[in-house]
């Protein structure tokens, strides 16, 4: 039976190891019979296993810094000259902060870092947008997801300013939603995924207390990377051409709870 991706054609942008959501995206995607092209920094690809996770998808790399519009638009070239033509989605899976990994708490950002974070974790997706729009990149009805958290809505000690990038990555999503979807409808929504155990997502201060807590208050228990991955491909699929500009949970109900009988 084909999977509900046959004959698409995607780019995913983050995978760094296995435990990345990026990379569990990457291998559901191709379980579901599509074509991929992978992308990272220099950096991430020279610390990381991506070319494992390309030699088992059969996918190409193309470097790309995702802050550098040149970077983006050769990337854009390259995997349409891959692909012959335009592509069917896209996965932002992009974020990091100096101010967390340096333990700078968020009443003494550093300034400086807080434009990195925000420049890498929510301006980043503005720029590929902005590149994939202009080039015309995306098949009609495509699809393009970026990966937020709950901390863009609600506080939530210990993710300092990647909380507003989050926010931002999140507005940026509604306003390009509206132009995308306007000309061609390509769909653009954001995934807000559990604490989940990533490289990046070990980083944070106190994220087991965090996972933990998260795990006893949802109701169905945390999402995995591997929950996360398929439900990213419903959304690269034709079965939701019609929801976009969307931030969309995937967090075993969490964010509709306040409280356990269990906690009295």
């Amino acid at each position: 039976m084909a999977g509900i991706l046959e004959g698409k054609k995607g780019l995913i942008f983050g995978a760094l190891n296995d435990k990345s959501i990026a990379w569990k995206a990457a291998e559901a995607a191709v379980r579901e019979g599509a074509s991929i092209v992978l992308t990272n920094t220099a950096m991430a690809l020279r610390f990381g296993t991506v070319d494992e996770l390309a030699q088992k998808c059969s996918a190409p790399v193309v470097v790309a810094d995702a802050t550098s519009v040149e970077d983006l638009e050769n990337l854009v070239d390259e995997t349409m000259n891959h692909f012959g033509g335009k592509f069917d989605f896209v996965l932002h899976s992009v974020g990091m902060s100096p101010n967390i990994r340096k333990n700078i708490p968020y009443e003494n950002l550093n300034y400086d870092f807080l434009s990195k974070t925000l420049d890498i974790s929510a301006v980043s997706f503005h720029k590929l947008l902005k590149v994939l729009y202009a080039k015309d990149a995306l098949k009609d009805n495509g699809s393009v997801v970026a990966l937020s958290y709950i901390a863009a809505d609600r506080a939530v000690g210990g993710y300092s300013d990647m909380a507003d990038a989050k926010a931002l990555l999140q507005s940026i999503t509604r306003n390009f939603g509206t132009i995308f979807g306007r000309r061609n409808g390509v769909r653009v929504n954001t995934v807000s995924q559990s604490p989940t155990m990533t490289s990046a997502g070990q980083g944070i201060a106190g994220m087991d207390k965090m996972f933990d807590y998260a795990d006893k208050l949802s109701p169905l228990g945390n999402a995995s990377a591997e929950d996360c991955a398929d439900y990213l491909v419903t959304l690269f699929s034709d079965y939701t051409r019609k929801i976009t500009m969307q931030n969309l949970y995937s967090d075993g109900g969490f964010s509709s709870m306040v409280i356990t009988q269990e906690m009295f």
